[in-house]
C-alpha cells in the first residue's frame, strides 16, 4: 500500500537562489536567504525545500580557520611529507576526524564526529581567501533546524532545510553533492513492503531523497556562480521533526567496505 504522501510522480522546480553576499562569521543565514529569495522575485513559499551548501553555514558559524594560526605534529609532518600535502593542513584534518581510513598521494579518507566518511574530513580550501581552510559545521542538523526556524518565524512559512556537502563515491567517479544536515523533512522513501507493478514485493528499495534532492539542487547552483543555495519547488515529501543526517551514514555493522 502506497503511502498517502507519496505523489505520483510530478514536475519539480530547481530555483538558485543568486544575489548572496560573501558570508562573514555571526551573519544570520535565514534572513540572507530571505531577501535574496525576495529581491529575484521567489520568494519561499510552504513547502519548499532549502538545500545550502554548507560552505557559507561554516563562514556564519565561525567554522573559517587560519593555516598560519596551526602548528602540526611530529606526526602531521610526516604525513604531510609522505602525501605530499600541506602538514598544517594535514593537522587541521586530523584534529576534524574520529579515525583515519586511508591516506594517498594528496589525499586522506577520514571518518569524521559526526560518522561522514570523505575526503580530509571536510576540510576545504576551495570558496575561501587563501591561506584558510573551511571546517564543517559542528551540528550541521542544528544548523539547519536553526535556519529553518528563522525563515518560519519571519515568513510564516513551512520548509524543510538541507545542508549539503560535495562527496566522492566508492566505486563511481566524479563527486556528487550529499546532505550533511536535514531539518523538517523524513530522509528516506521506504518502499519495502510495497508492490511494483509486476506484483513483485520491494523488500530492499530505500531511496535517500536527502542526498538525491542536494544532488539535484546543486546543478542550479554551480561550483564557480557564486550560487550557494537554491530552493526545490514542487517536491511532495514527508515532513519530520527531530531527524539526524547521521541516519545516512551506514552503521559499521552494515558497512561491507570498512
Amino acid at each position: 500500500m502506497v503511502e498517502s504522501w507519496l505523489a505520483k510522480s510530478s514536475p519539480i522546480e530547481l530555483i538558485p537562489i543568486r544575489g548572496i553576499p560573501e558570508v562573514s562569521n555571526r551573519d544570520e543565514i535565514g534572513q540572507i536567504i530571505i531577501e535574496s529569495c525576495r529581491k529575484q522575485g521567489t520568494p519561499i513559499r510552504n513547502n519548499d525545500i532549502l538545500v545550502i551548501t554548507h560552505k557559507i553555514v561554516s563562514k556564519a558559524e565561525g567554522r573559517v580557520l587560519a593555516l598560519s594560526s596551526v602548528t602540526p605534529s611530529k606526526f602531521a609532518l610526516n604525513a604531510g611529507r609522505h602525501i605530499g600535502k600541506d602538514p598544517r593542513q594535514v593537522e587541521v584534518i586530523l584534529s576534524e576526524s574520529r579515525r583515519l581510513v586511508k591516506m594517498v598521494r594528496g589525499l586522506i579518507i577520514a571518518e569524521t564526529p559526526h560518522g561522514f566518511v570523505c575526503a580530509n574530513a571536510g576540510v576545504d580550501q576551495s570558496n575561501v581567501k587563501k591561506g584558510k581552510v573551511v571546517l564543517l559545521p559542528k551540528k550541521p542538523d542544528k544548523s539547519a533546524q536553526q535556519i529553518r526556524d528563522y525563515i518560519a518565524a519571519k515568513t510564516g512559512k513551512v520548509l524543510a532545510v538541507i545542508i549539503s556537502d560535495t562527496f566522492g563515491r566508492a566505486w563511481r567517479e566524479g563527486q556528487t553533492d550529499v546532505a550533511i544536515g536535514i531539518a523538517g523533512i523524513v530522509p528516506f522513501v521506504d518502499y519495502r513492503g510495497m508492490r511494483d507493478q509486476y506484483g513483485y514485493d520491494l523488500k530492499a528499495t530505500i531511496i535517500c531523497i536527502a542526498d538525491e534532492l542536494a544532488s539535484a539542487a546543486e546543478l542550479c547552483m554551480n561550483k564557480l556562480d557564486r550560487v550557494p543555495a537554491a530552493l526545490i519547488r514542487g517536491y511532495k515529501f514527508k515532513r519530520g521533526e527531530n531527524i539526524s543526517s547521521r541516519a545516512l551514514a551506514r552503521k559499521p555493522n552494515r558497512d561491507l567496505f570498512r
